[in-house]
């Protein structure tokens, strides 16, 4: 079975680069990714419009051309959580956190027992057809699936030791947008107040063994953190990037 080599390089220090994916439901785009360079995606079935079907097909193209899919939940609910897991997520994404109880509970809905409470689903084609024992794929899928947790707003920071004190997580993700409208600065990224609050989640992160990780709006707020120490660093998503790239291609056709 395939190691998560995202979750193994985060483990070495080794910067992981991500971008959202939600929008555009083709299994094409997870091999447009990987050929850019990108190391993973998240899934995202919060702010998506993504249902499991298109899940379960984005997460198998993207698992055979080595993008590690990690599907964003769009709540603490065990069956969206399992039901990604199951259609072949390398994580989970747990939004909008604040209750490290509420956490403690959602992690252990990805551990299979003793550790964990996860129902046994899985079927052939998860193991890529290997014929493995339930031991095999137990141990494995405890030991590779990345779980992530997102960072939003005032009271998730006030809550941060509590929080990064919860075992089984590997990353935060900080969620920059939710955080900045909480910090009463709404989408601006570059605020005193946003840049002390990322630099105070980065700092607890170190302090409690946990990458940091943080989603940006564009390359220029991603090369401004990776200077600073994330890792586990996302930039725009599908629908930004053509917009983007379709923007300058019309303003240099039409510049005079």
């Amino acid at each position: 079975m395939r190691e998560n080599s995202v979750k193994r390089a985060l483990k070495d220090g080794e910067l992981q680069l991500g971008c959202g994916f939600g929008n555009f439901r083709s299994s094409e785009i997870p091999r447009l990714l990987a050929a850019a360079g990108m190391q993973w995606a998240f899934v995202d079935t919060e702010h998506g419009n993504f249902d499991l079907e298109t899940v379960n097909d984005i997460c198998r193209v993207a698992n055979l051309v080595n993008l590690c899919p990690i599907v964003r939940v769009a709540d603490f609910q065990y069956s969206l959580v399992a039901r990604a897991l199951d259609s072949g997520a390398g994580g989970i994404i747990f939004p909008r956190t604040e209750d490290p109880k509420q956490l403690e509970k959602a992690i252990s809905w990805t551990i299979y027992p003793p550790a964990g409470i996860r129902g046994y689903g899985l079927a052939p084609n998860n193991a890529d057809y290997e014929a493995l024992t339930f031991t095999q794929m137990i141990d494995h899928y405890n030991g590779n699936l990345m779980r992530v947790v997102q960072i939003e707003s005032v009271r998730a920071v006030d809550a941060l030791d509590e929080i990064l004190s919860v075992p089984g997580f590997d990353t935060v993700m900080i969620g920059p947008a939710d955080l900045s409208i909480s910090l009463g600065v709404p989408g601006d990224m570059d605020h005193p107040k946003m840049i002390g609050t990322i630099e105070t989640i980065r700092d607890a992160c170190v302090r409690h063994g946990i990458v940091p990780g943080l989603h940006t709006r564009n390359p220029a707020m991603a090369r401004f953190w990776k200077e600073r120490g994330f890792l586990f660093l996302g930039c725009s998503n599908d629908l930004a990037m053509l917009l983007d790239r379709a923007s300058e291609n019309v303003r240099t056709i039409l510049k005079d």
